[in-house]
């Protein structure tokens, strides 16, 4: 297994961990590697969720060029 050696880690952030730790019942290393797990989970749901919503764009429909622009529909339906 390897080691992680993490400087300059700001106090409020550390005293945060280490009492998210202490509420888990965690040593602050497991704390910090299973929010290291949360946070690259989150990230790869979050690299689907774009490729999700780019697949979506790409199917999304788009009218022919000679069709006629919507407020030009608006004004011809609005003169009857």
């Amino acid at each position: 297994m390897s080691t992680l050696h993490v400087r300059s880690v700001p106090d409020d952030l550390y005293t945060r961990v280490q009492e998210l730790a202490r509420l888990s019942s965690r040593s602050l290393s497991a704390q910090v590697v299973t929010m290291l797990y949360q946070a690259l989970e989150e990230e790869e749901r979050r690299r689907q969720q774009g490729q999700a919503l780019r697949s979506i764009r790409r199917r999304r429909f788009a009218p022919p060029a000679s069709a006629p622009l919507s407020t030009e529909l608006l004004r011809e339906d609005r003169q009857r």
